[in-house]
């Protein structure tokens, strides 16, 4: 999907959409705006809110400005609805946990002290 198809689609927008499936208006009108949007973010994209409002606009072939508050209440009352039907997966952690070792040059090698086994 392109900015050029579609109101209110920028690149990075685009580019997002495609990456989860939706290349073209129709791909959007069937899922329909919130559809699409909840898919952006189970991708784990961090759009805002400004996304789902282009996504109507682009559907209603409006600027997402123009969309009324009700219209944009609506919207997320929809996607809070489905995020409550069917949570979002918290993210897990960046990497695994981090263990610290240090090496001093003070040192001794003949020191047995750490040893576990020394009676």
């Amino acid at each position: 999907m392109s900015a050029a198809k579609l109101r209110n689609i920028g690149p990075k927008s685009a580019a997002w959409l495609r990456q989860v499936g939706l290349r073209s208006r129709e791909d959007l009108a069937a899922l329909g705006a919130v559809g699409a949007f909840v898919k952006v973010k189970r991708a784990g994209f961090k759009p805002s809110l400004n996304l789902l409002y282009s996504l109507e606009g682009a559907l209603l072939d409006c600027h997402w400005q123009e969309l009324s508050e009700p219209q944009r209440e609506a919207l997320v009352q929809d996607y809070e609805a489905r995020i409550a039907a069917h949570p979002l997966k918290a993210a897990g952690p960046a990497s695994g946990p981090v263990h610290e070792r240090r090496f001093d040059e003070s040192d001794d090698s003949d020191d047995q002290t750490d040893s576990p086994d020394e009676d």
